[in-house]
């Protein structure tokens, strides 16, 4: 079977470490690099996370590090939901990888220079990263297959009724990408709120016996507890978010997709962020990007299980 070679961009984050321990863990992926955006925490806490994270499941891909901050903006990072380290209640191992010399954009861009074959993109944070590689590296734009990311969302938002986290960090970034003319998928909040992990998939992951089977449920218990106290709709279940983009690759077929073509507002007063889906083609524009609406629960649950239970 021919791996499928990707850039991961993240920002880790309880839900961007499963999403690694499911691309490294599925088998399906040969990973170039992982880059890393501010997001969930700053920077320098998200690439710490990324190294602990990578040692922990004995992945030794290059590293580099993003911008610090938005293109125009300040910086926000989610602490509520992630904490002080941006991975509170698991403990990690001590790093054994260090990040590359050279930042983020110039990294991908060296990775798609020398590339045999094009390379998919898969974004799990605010797509600031990713942005400025595709304005200082229009040329290498051709060599990307596809951008598999997660943000935005159709009909809710979870920074403001219609804005996502990653989008509404950095929403000059995500016109900018959305914008880009490659072939995009969206895995959003309509789809993510689904993607939900209840506590006894946690404890089946604990059942694992391995490092990283304990370092999930860790995660998981913490990142529960945002979602037992806000989102009571959800009945003890904790979305994770990020592995989604993912899992599309993997599988396609445990998602419901819908083309639509998709803006982003970047001047709005109340709808900073918003990715504006034309979901009913009012427009008629031609569609740019697979919005994902549906997922199978248990279908994916048991990939990330399977996944994690492959890693040390």
């Amino acid at each position: 079977m021919n791996k499928i070679p990707i850039i991961i961009d993240c920002d880790p984050g309880h839900d961007d470490a499963l999403m690694l321990m499911l691309a490294f863990g599925s088998g399906m992926f040969d990973v170039k690099a992982v880059t890393i955006s501010a997001g969930n925490q700053t920077q320098e806490k998200t690439l710490s996370n990324a190294l602990k994270i990578l040692t922990l499941i004995g992945a030794n891909v290059p590293v580099y590090q993003g911008a610090p901050k938005p293109m125009f903006r300040d910086l926000i990072v989610a602490d509520y939901a992630h904490g002080e380290t941006g991975l509170d209640g698991s403990s990690l191992p001590t790093d054994t990888i260090k990040a590359e010399p050279i930042p983020a954009a110039e990294g991908i861009a060296a990775m798609l220079t020398n590339a045999t074959e094009k390379i998919t993109i898969v974004p799990t944070g605010p797509l600031t990263n990713i942005a400025i590689f595709l304005l200082a590296y229009p040329h290498l734009k051709d060599k990307i297959e596809r951008i598999s990311l997660m943000g935005g969302g159709v009909f809710r938002g979870n920074m403001t009724p219609c804005a996502e986290f990653n989008i509404y960090a950095d929403p000059e970034a995500a016109a900018i990408v959305f914008s880009c003319g490659l072939p995009i998928t969206m895995s959003g909040l309509d789809v993510t709120h689904q993607a939900l992990v209840f506590q006894n998939d946690i404890d089946l992951f604990r059942s694992l016996g391995n490092k990283s089977g304990a370092a999930a449920a860790d995660m998981m218990d913490f990142f529960s507890i945002f979602y037992r106290k806000n989102h009571a709709e959800m009945e003890g279940g904790a979305a994770l978010h990020d592995p989604c983009a993912i899992a599309w690759l993997i599988n396609p077929g445990i998602f419901k997709t819908k083309p639509c073509y998709v803006d982003v507002e970047t001047k709005g007063e109340l709808t900073r962020g918003q990715t504006v889906v034309d979901f009913y083609n009012v427009l008629e524009k031609e569609p740019n990007v697979l919005v994902a609406l549906e997922i199978d629960r248990k279908e994916y649950i048991n990939m990330i299980y399977n996944a994690v239970k492959n890693l040390p």
